[in-house]
């Protein structure tokens, strides 16, 4: 004989409560929920609107630009994801990525260290540079504000002092160094093995905060920090973890520069910092914590790159273009303030 288990039936107070919901309430619990939803049906609504004004936007070859543009910005925004899950914040990631990408290429360049071992000693010192972060946070106890404020401008003045302010040419390092900016065509679609290099890894950190209890603890330690450690959760181990986790995949994002830019410049990406936040920002993952995800995260950053697209082949000016993603972040913070006013 076998049994059946169903769930106990809702009480006549959460029916009525149910019954009672409006529609606009609805669509805050499912926002809640579904932290992906609202950066997917933007990114979908703007396509549309834009290839309607110039069908130029969904060309191929297009639609190949942005995913190229897009590559650096999306790299970046995963390891701030991860931070801001936390209820952190780091703005030190551009400099870290230029610091890691310089020392990657003046070792292979200039000192006639092997291609794979500069490339691992790059990721090293991204490591490296994350960890110290993490260390300031969890062991002095500084606001990660100040702490990613303050190693900005150290790493980005060592890397002006190791690097002598000059870049290194593309054609100065080995192949694998260049090897993410390899072109993949099919038909009139092209990609760098850069993006491929960036959808992985963005598939690998999701998987992690989804289904491994480290994953969870992220999202536990953002969203109540004192719950988190009543529970037994080692709230600064995991702190530490994110923040080196997050400088490793700045010190990958620095492979994935040299392919995209074909040089490694001290003068690189140097909207890294306000970029990546916009992109985890409009992807839907919140300021204060506890919610998010990677894939929205990926959905905010190509919003953002097929607003400047959209707007770039509409002939707007490039002021209003800046004026719009501004627009942009102002509304994703509202929107993140009103659904976290969901009431269970």
């Amino acid at each position: 004989m076998t049994t059946t288990e169903h769930q106990p039936p809702a009480s006549a107070a959460e029916q009525f409560a149910q019954r009672r919901q409006s529609p606009v309430q609805r669509i805050q619990h499912v926002l809640h929920s579904h932290p992906s939803v609202s950066p997917l049906l933007v990114l979908i609504i703007s396509f549309v609107v834009f290839s309607f004004i110039n069908p130029r936007l969904a060309y191929a070859g297009n639609i190949s630009l942005i995913l190229q543009q897009v590559a650096v910005v999306a790299a970046l925004a995963i390891g701030q994801t991860l931070v801001i899950l936390t209820a952190g914040i780091d703005l030190s990631v551009g400099a870290l990525t230029i610091l890691s990408m310089l020392l990657m290429a003046n070792l292979a360049a200039s000192q006639g260290v092997p291609g794979f071992l500069a490339l691992l000693i790059g990721i090293a010192f991204g490591a490296a540079g994350g960890f110290l972060n993490g260390l300031l946070v969890t062991r002095l106890r500084l606001p990660p504000f100040i702490v990613t404020l303050g190693t900005l401008s150290i790493f980005t003045a060592v890397g002006l002092l190791y690097s002598g302010g000059k870049s290194v040419q593309g054609s100065d390092m080995p192949d694998l160094l260049n090897w993410t900016g390899n072109l993949i065509s099919i038909g009139n679609f092209r990609i760098t093995t850069g993006v491929l290099v960036v959808a992985l890894l963005a598939i690998v950190m999701a998987f992690v905060l989804n289904q491994t209890a480290w994953g969870r603890h992220v999202y536990a330690v953002g969203d109540d920090i004192e719950g988190a450690r009543l529970a037994g959760i080692r709230v600064n181990r995991v702190l530490l973890t994110v923040y080196l986790v997050a400088g490793v995949i700045f010190g990958i994002t620095a492979w994935v520069l040299i392919g995209r830019a074909g040089t490694a410049s001290p003068n690189a990406i140097v909207d890294a910092n306000l970029e990546s936040i916009t992109a985890v920002v409009i992807g839907g993952t919140s300021l204060f914590g506890g919610r998010g995800a990677i894939s929205g995260t990926m959905l905010g950053a190509l919003i953002v790159y097929v607003f400047r697209s959209g707007l770039s082949l509409a002939g707007v000016d490039d002021q209003w273009r800046v004026l719009a993603i501004g627009v942009l972040i102002i509304g994703a913070v509202s929107i993140d303030q009103w659904i976290r006013k969901v009431k269970a």
